[in-house]
């Protein structure tokens, strides 16, 4: 929702996000802690957060945060299980991201892990422009894997992977998943992949065999990074990832009736407001 210019009102993306809290879904992204002049369609999500019914639910929530003050504010949710913090291993994207240089980012990202393990919260870690790089800065799975030694040495546990503009291929995210898995036992890797129709299967399909046991999905693939390269590109829709886990036998906890109601409910939210 937060590239959607037009303002979705508070009642309908709690009407949503509570429908996809019924499906069984580990984690669900429910909203930014981020500057209202940036992304101005997450300022209701303090609101949204005390308005949702959790009892229901073992679902965990996440919200995004790009700076101490958002971190900040979000610890003060309970019901907040993660932060998620975009960490750009491209100088370039960094900039264009947060205003911020990755020295910067690495002092904003230890203040924010202290804060979270203050508050008994977790801190996902995006590494952004993480399966290639379109700016020209250096990339190879030498420099991931520099990162995620240092992050890990910062207390990072989870590290999602990130296709943030539509760069990964099965060949690279094979290569990434199969070397780093087994070097950080430790670290939990999630694949935040983005992808256009075509590609969807033999990129989740690399993940999956190199070990990967964390995706993250949208709807019908609905939102995206604005910087991509292909306007077809865009999030990893939900739906696939789920019929490709059903073939796999790899879960047994999506509710499918409740996610057919989601979808639904996607449908109707993307559709009128765009």
């Amino acid at each position: 929702m937060q590239g959607i210019k037009d303002w979705i009102p508070t009642e309908t993306k709690l009407q949503y996000v509570q429908s996809l809290l019924r499906c069984g879904f580990d984690t669900i992204d429910v909203g930014s802690f981020v500057s209202p002049k940036a992304i101005p369609q997450m300022v209701d999500t303090a609101e949204l957060l005390h308005q949702l019914d959790l009892s229901t639910t073992e679902s965990k929530l996440l919200t995004i945060v790009a700076n101490v003050r958002g971190a900040s504010d979000a610890v003060q949710h309970e019901m907040v299980d993660y932060l998620g913090y975009p960490f750009s291993i491209s100088e370039n994207f960094q900039m264009r991201n947060t205003h911020k240089t990755i020295a910067q980012s690495v002092e904003i990202l230890q203040e924010i892990l202290n804060l979270a393990d203050a508050h008994h919260k977790e801190v996902v870690v995006y590494i952004s422009m993480g399966f290639g790089n379109p700016y020209g800065d250096p990339w190879n799975v030498d420099i991931v894997g520099e990162w995620t030694e240092k992050l890990g040495a910062m207390g990072v546990k989870i590290l999602s992977l990130s296709d943030t503009v539509g760069t990964s291929n099965a060949q690279n995210i094979d290569y990434l998943f199969s070397n780093l898995i087994p070097a950080y036992p430790k670290i939990e890797f999630g694949a935040h992949l983005h992808t256009t129709p075509t590609t969807w299967h033999e990129k989740v399909h690399a993940a999956y065999e190199a070990g990967c046991r964390r995706f993250d999905g949208a709807i019908q693939g609905f939102g995206g990074c604005p910087m991509a390269k292909d306007e077809l590109t865009g999030n990893m829709p939900t739906e696939k990832l789920i019929s490709y886990f059903a073939k796999a036998k790899a879960y047994d906890n999506i509710n499918t009736m409740s996610f057919e109601s989601s979808y639904n409910e996607a449908l109707k939210v993307f559709k009128k407001y765009h």
